[in-house]
């Protein structure tokens, strides 16, 4: 389905027939960040009016005489009781201000994040570093603090020169959740840059292609009768076999991929080029 959704997301989200449970695989948001900056209306509700929601939104600052009302209704409604509980706790030490404000908009939205998601689904929260302490502590409640999978930095914008006691704040953060331990992962990879390639493709073939040596003996633990022979005159240490069988080792050495040490009587190797692999996994930051 492919539909986009015009108007405040927490009316939309609690409308089970538009968004029943587990129906979601996943959710990336990118709310503001009670950084008092401004920003241009998106949209009207249908009689018109800016939702009440998105004015404080996007003009980015937070007020508890706006928020109370949510918040109330959120404390008498919520199900979840842990969840009610991390909010009075917040409101006990945030008293009234613009951060409880925030958060009070920020729960119910979770809540329902968390209910549309699928078991296998995954929730990305991107924010700043002002509010992600309190965010993090709202989203182990909501999502339990074992599926919290990483803390990711982004780096937004390059150096400012007009710190004054402190250091440059140049970095967004996004939490990543899962619903259960088994969410649907596909792994990304950046590719290799040339000082890594230099440095771990240590090697260089006879047309200036470089290449790293990989170990081609296995354990002994999970061989198969495949795996233990003689080749070329020589055989893996005890407790290891080839790790490719004897047709393979011979492919491989007419195709050109085996290394072969000066050392008389060294182990062949087989060369990695960078095209063989999908690239460095992506990190955290």
């Amino acid at each position: 389905m492919n539909r986009l959704y015009f108007g405040d997301n927490l009316k939309w989200l609690s409308d089970r027939k538009e968004f029943p449970e587990a129906s979601v695989d996943l959710v990336y948001l990118d709310p503001p960040f009670n950084s008092n900056a401004d920003y241009n209306v998106l949209f009207r509700e249908p009689s018109g009016q800016v939702s009440q929601a998105q004015f404080h939104a996007f003009t980015d600052t937070w007020s508890w005489a706006d928020a109370a009302d949510t918040y109330h209704q959120f404390i008498d409604n919520c199900p979840n009781v842990a969840v009610v509980e991390m909010m009075e706790a917040f409101h006990s030490f945030l008293k009234n201000s613009p951060m409880m404000a925030y958060l009070a908009m920020m729960a119910p939205r979770l809540v329902e994040l968390h209910r549309v998601l699928k078991p296998t689904g995954s929730l990305y929260l991107h924010c700043d570093p002002t509010g992600v302490h309190y965010l993090r502590m709202l989203l182990d409640e909501i999502f339990g603090a074992t599926n919290f999978r990483n803390e990711i930095i982004w780096k937004r914008t390059s150096a400012h020169a007009n710190v004054i006691k402190k250091f440059g704040a140049v970095h967004d953060c996004i939490l990543f959740y899962s619903v259960s331990d088994d969410p649907k992962w596909n792994q990304q990879y950046a590719p290799y840059t040339d000082d890594y390639i230099e440095t771990f493709f240590d090697q260089v073939d006879e047309k200036g292609r470089r290449y790293f040596r990989r170990d081609l003996t296995a354990s002994m633990a999970h061989a198969s009768s495949g795996q233990l022979y003689e080749w070329r005159g020589i055989r893996p240490p005890p407790s290891r076999c080839w790790a490719k069988t004897k047709e393979n080792m011979d492919r491989l050495e007419a195709e050109g991929r085996i290394h072969w040490p000066k050392k008389k009587g060294g182990m062949p190797r087989l060369k990695m080029y960078p095209e063989d692999l999908p690239g460095v996994p992506f990190q955290d930051i």
